[in-house]
């Protein structure tokens, strides 16, 4: 039996409504959310705030200790769920974000749990580094967590500047203007997946494509997939560039081209190919030139800095298929580092 136009007319209608009155509620209720956590975050800050002022007022060490120990329990005893630990926490928190009010950024992006991670970095660079990216790319607490852990901050190439312009870098994450200081990391982990020892190029590019969520987060938020063996022709020949992303963030694609050995100086006569192929017949409208990054076993820093690749607009970096013990990895990032920086201060006083 055929329903009346008028049935249908209005079945339509009442599932209008329905949809903008169930957004209206979702709304509400992240709102909601969002209100709840910026008042837990103003709520902690505030208290210890006060724990502080008071011990301030009395220079002795172990009146602090006794102070809040004091407080927690009598604070539990009436039902707060406030222990020393959370207390010591709170006072923290306030020590290190000493300026923070109601409406600024941080309390309304971050919750107090991504704040409890946040102030076990003792580094403000490094501390300001992660919170500033995790509202940018929306991290939740776990994420935010596997990102310190993998010790982001130190392989990105952010951390070998200079004090000065990771202040400006961070500025420029604040103003959704990522440069490639903070969107290529070295080395890249990617032991999520899980290749056999004698893996192939091929084995690796199919372990990317199955694993391609692992992989994105890895390489970042803002990072899109465009495509895979992405084939450039010419009258006379094809190639095949392994992986082509797009960055939203700066508006370019990203031709990334893997490799199973050390880096080699042609693997940049390789990259710029692609990289003009793309200008000239893939880039569209409105964004800016393709980068090229390059992931490979091993390199040496002497070869990157005698092609100047930083001028050509193509990252070099190592990627790791299994994670070397933590003090390993931090060694070897922390030795990286100091030598970069090392180079910036000479180069500045030549």
């Amino acid at each position: 039996m055929v329903k009346p136009a008028k049935t249908i007319n209005d079945n339509l209608q009442v599932g209008h409504l329905f949809g903008d009155i169930k957004n209206l509620i979702d709304q509400a209720k992240n709102q909601v959310q969002q209100t709840a956590n910026s008042t837990l975050v103003l709520l902690n800050w505030h208290i210890g705030n006060m724990i502080n002022q008071h011990i301030i007022k009395n220079p002795r060490a172990e009146y602090g200790e006794k102070i809040i120990e004091n407080l927690a329990l009598n604070l539990e005893k009436q039902g707060y769920k406030y222990t020393k630990r959370s207390l010591n926490r709170a006072r923290r928190f306030s020590m290190l974000y000493p300026n923070i009010q109601i409406g600024t950024a941080l309390p309304s992006q971050l919750s107090w749990s991504h704040f409890t991670e946040l102030i076990g970095i003792d580094d403000a660079l490094k501390r300001n580094f992660y919170a500033e990216l995790c509202a940018h790319e929306r991290w939740d607490t776990r994420t935010l967590r596997a990102k310190i852990s993998g010790l982001l901050f130190e392989r990105t190439a952010i951390a070998k500047q200079p004090e000065k312009l990771i202040i400006q870098e961070l500025e420029n994450i604040q103003s959704n203007t990522p440069t490639l200081n903070t969107i290529f990391k070295d080395p890249y982990i990617l032991d999520f997946l899980n290749l056999s020892p004698s893996f192939s190029e091929t084995d690796l590019e199919q372990a990317i494509v199955t694993e391609f969520q692992a992989f994105i987060q890895e390489l970042g938020n803002d990072f899109c997939f465009v495509a895979r063996q992405k084939r450039m022709s010419t009258d006379a020949s094809d190639r095949y560039l392994d992986l082509l992303f797009f960055h939203r963030g700066m508006r370019r694609l990203i031709a990334i081209e893997l490799k199973l050995d050390k880096f080699q100086p042609e693997h940049k006569g390789q990259m710029e190919w692609y990289l003009r192929w793309l200008d000239k017949y893939e880039k569209k409208p409105g964004e800016d030139k393709p980068l090229g990054l390059i992931l490979c076993a091993s390199k040496d820093d002497q070869d990157i800095e005698l092609l100047e690749l930083d001028k050509t607009g193509i990252h070099v970096a190592e990627y790791l298929t299994a994670l070397p013990p933590r003090k390993l990895l931090e060694d070897k990032l922390r030795r990286a580092i100091n030598a970069a920086k090392e180079k910036v201060i000479a180069k500045n006083h030549e």
